[in-house]
């Protein structure tokens, strides 16, 4: 990719467990308005108290949470797509040639690879055209183009970046950035947590394996700059329907990651439209034809658009769809704590977070254990999936907790394993999994893939095979344990 495309974009204008029963089941999960799942019920007490009611299969419990009004203000960081495709052909030094024409080559190989494998999508996409009656998937997200390449300590230095930290910068800073970068190579991709995800699971459910084929959808904010036409093409190649109208005039975000050779990764956030989302009889339309709704959470850094994540997810509980919500970052969660709650307390089904995330949700210290946080958020949300990086993962189901072990893997770049896992939850969710180990084990492996490979997006291939081998999993399991045997009942 030349570095013109860059230069266009230079100037733009704390409680005790409360069990219902030992045994239930999620199968219903999968069912197209999910109305057998749990009945739910809301009402307010005095004080300010929310009163949760979550009933799975007849049984009831009355929970209560009085929803904290303080928070901690500390500084916002932003994941996304991160893969280096290329060296600086303007910097570094020679008595590394060697490794880096290695480095550079399997880099290009990999890119490559993934351009072949966007090929073989875009076949499929092409034969079918029409768009369904109803999605599988909705995500609501952040849409940032990632721009990413490497550098030395010199160029940080220079342009007075410091190194491993995460800065939002305006026009005029992105501009001298990227013009900083000039003779440099670099691999540009539709970024963001979000997308991740959801491209991980339109690969999962590309084929009509163990159901039929998936039908997965993102809103969100893009400018009708080029780069925001980039953005869409780039999801639907890969299967994901980029539903929400480019505004007009408007400049789409970015991230600059700029990679120095001991793998530390300085980026600069240039949020553009992305900040912006309106809620509009479109994005009403789109929310009450979806199954499962997935709201990002990196949106709560912005206050214009947390109203329309509230009215958003009001139209989800009322078109009988779940709503899931990802924690996105403990920065983010401090800074907004009561918004946070005041989705995932009154509306969230599925809440999909790190081991960090869930004690900063859960208001626990560093001290506490993941099993903890994952426990006590499942008294007031009916799944909780945590991750805990190489020492596994739980999945939180009426203040219990499964442990999912870790799948061995040789780590290559851990950046999107998070991503990764979510989708494998909401593939087993989608399949009709009854077995929260089962769909556990699959989102860790998924999730082992992503991390033994460059670069964060689930590939065509392991996709399959993953897809495969769950199918059959799923036929052949005849388990029927409870909880306490990290199993739930196959009904």
């Amino acid at each position: 990719m030349s570095f013109s495309f860059l230069n266009s974009i230079s100037y733009p204008p704390q409680i005790n467990s409360v069990l219902c029963s030992s045994v239930f089941t999620l199968y219903h999960f999968h069912s197209p308005c999910f109305s057998s799942l749990y009945h739910r019920k809301d009402s307010y007490g005095n004080n300010g108290r929310v009163i949760r009611e979550l009933g799975f299969l007849g049984h009831w419990k009355g929970i209560e949470r009085r929803l904290n009004s303080g928070s901690t203000s500390m500084g916002k960081q932003k994941a996304g797509f991160f893969w280096i495709s290329s060296l600086c052909r303007s910097i570094g030094n020679s008595s590394s040639g060697s490794s880096r024409e290695e480095e550079y080559e399997s880099e290009e190989e990999e890119e490559e690879e993934e351009e072949e494998e966007e090929e073989e999508e875009e076949d499929g996409v092409a034969s079918s055209c029409v768009l369904p009656d109803r999605w599988d998937v909705l995500g609501l997200g952040q849409a940032m183009v990632d721009f990413s390449g490497m550098v030395d300590d010199v160029l940080l230095k220079r342009l007075g970046l410091e190194k491993g930290t995460r800065k939002v910068v305006n026009h005029e800073e992105r501009g001298r950035v990227l013009r900083a970068l000039d003779g440099c190579s670099y691999k540009a991709a539709a970024g963001g947590s979000l997308s991740n995800s959801l491209v991980a699971l339109a690969r999962l459910g590309s084929k009509p394996i163990g159901g039929p084929m998936l039908n997965v959808a993102m809103a969100g904010s893009v400018g009708s700059d080029p780069l925001g036409g980039f953005y869409r093409a780039k999801l639907r190649r890969a299967n994901v329907n980029f539903l929400s109208a480019p505004i007009k005039d408007g400049t789409t975000g970015t991230v600059i990651v700029l990679t120095t050779p001991d793998a530390q990764r300085t980026m600069l956030a240039y949020q553009g439209t992305s900040s912006t989302i309106n809620y509009d009889s479109c994005l009403a339309g789109i929310v009450s034809k979806t199954n499962i709704f997935v709201v990002e959470g990196y949106l709560f850094e912005f206050p214009d658009t947390i109203q329309t994540i509230i009215k958003a997810c009001q139209e989800a509980r009322r078109s009988g769809a779940l709503v899931a919500v990802t924690a996105s970052d403990v920065s983010c969660i401090e800074r907004h704590y009561d918004d946070f709650w005041e989705i995932v307390g009154n509306y969230a089904d599925i809440v999909f977070a790190n081991s960090d995330e869930a004690r900063a949700l859960s208001h626990f210290s560093s001290k506490e254990s993941p099993i903890s946080a994952t426990r006590y958020l499942s008294h007031f949300v009916p799944l909780v999936s945590v991750t805990d990086g190489p020492r596994g993962s739980y999945i939180g189901v009426k203040g219990e907790a499964v442990y999912i072990p870790p799948s061995p893997c040789v780590p290559m770049d851990t950046c999107g394993a998070g991503d990764a896992y979510a989708s494998g939850i909401l593939y087993g969710i989608l399949r009709g999994a009854s077995d929260l180990k089962g769909m556990g084990t699959l989102a860790a492996r998924i999730a082992a893939t992503v991390v033994g490979q460059q670069g964060t997006r689930l590939r065509v291939q392991d996709a399959f095979d993953l897809a495969e081998s769950f199918a059959f999993n799923l036929e052949s399991s005849t388990v029927r344990t409870d909880v306490g045997s990290d199993h739930i009942s196959s009904l």
